[in-house]
């Protein structure tokens, strides 16, 4: 079941993103692995159709919020409302209440505005005048942000950018790629066609199985040696932390599995390091 599953997902949506497998198994395996997803890149090039894409097809109760400088916390958390009635305040539950969130241009709000899904990322909870709510399961975030280089935009703080198990870019098209995109229907109209391949059940089935994938004593040197690497090499401000160890093992169970191994192999460790560490790892300034 799996392997058909994932071959589904897939080619259903290569028809609507044209020429990017790689980042559809790239966004596919993030999914797998129960973590969170952040596409950088310019306007126009597909991010946010990317992430409506993995909605549809997954199945998930899909929300979509647009990331201004105006926008506030309570606006994606949700607000408590005094009622007259019944004399109480009552919570309102805002749109991060759901199953796939998509955080669009989420650079283009504060920092204030932007740690209020730090707690939501990690822990799928959120507190409101000191009252936790759980988020529905399975919980994931995409976020699109545009170049920071871009005017009106604000860097995310290194706290967040460690809650997304990987970041990825699209790019631009290869030529055969695009003269099909401006030849063919408008990508939002193919959207409305889609039909989900899996349901919420299943894709936590799938990520159980994931999960499950046997990682040899020998990659789990080879992952060590990576986090070690980095540390030591006086290359970047920081190595990488623990945690970023544990993002590149979980990554690889699942591209394995997308591969249909039942074990890890070093190659699966090489297809997702870029991804996972890319924003983890940090040049100094000359």
């Amino acid at each position: 079941m799996s392997a058909s599953r994932i071959a589904a997902i897939i080619d259903q949506a290569s028809e609507i993103i044209l020429g990017k497998e790689n980042i559809i198994k790239l966004a596919l395996c993030t999914l797998l692995s129960r973590g969170h997803l952040l596409i950088e890149d310019l306007p126009g090039v597909g991010k946010t159709t990317l992430a409506h894409l993995i909605g549809k097809l997954s199945g998930l109760d899909f929300h979509r919020i647009q990331f201004t400088s105006d926008l506030l916390p309570a606006d994606i958390l949700g607000v408590s409302i005094y009622e007259r009635n019944s004399e109480s305040f009552n919570f309102h539950p805002g749109p991060v209440f759901c199953q796939l969130l998509l955080a669009d241009e989420v650079n283009r709000a504060t920092p204030k505005t932007q740690s209020a899904l730090l707690e939501a990322m990690e822990e799928k909870q959120v507190t409101i005048d000191g009252k936790t709510h759980l988020l529905p399961q399975p919980f994931f975030v995409i976020a699109t942000q545009n170049p920071a280089s871009q005017i009106g935009t604000f860097p995310l703080p290194e706290s967040q950018l460690d809650r997304f198990l990987m970041r990825i870019s699209i790019g631009y098209p290869d030529t055969d790629s695009e003269r099909a995109l401006l030849e063919g229907k408008d990508r939002r109209e193919l959207l409305e066609e889609i039909t989900p391949v899996i349901t919420p059940d299943e894709l936590v089935q799938l990520q159980q199985a994931a999960s499950s994938i046997y990682v040899a004593p020998a990659i789990i040197e080879y992952c060590q040696s990576i986090l070690a690497y980095s540390r030591q090499a006086g290359t970047f401000n920081h190595g990488l932390s623990p945690r970023a160890g544990l993002a590149l093992l979980g990554a690889a169970k699942s591209w394995a599995m997308m591969q249909s191994r039942q074990e890890v192999l070093p190659e699966d460790l090489q297809a997702v390091v870029p991804a996972v560490v890319n924003h983890r790892l940090v040049l100094p300034e000359d």
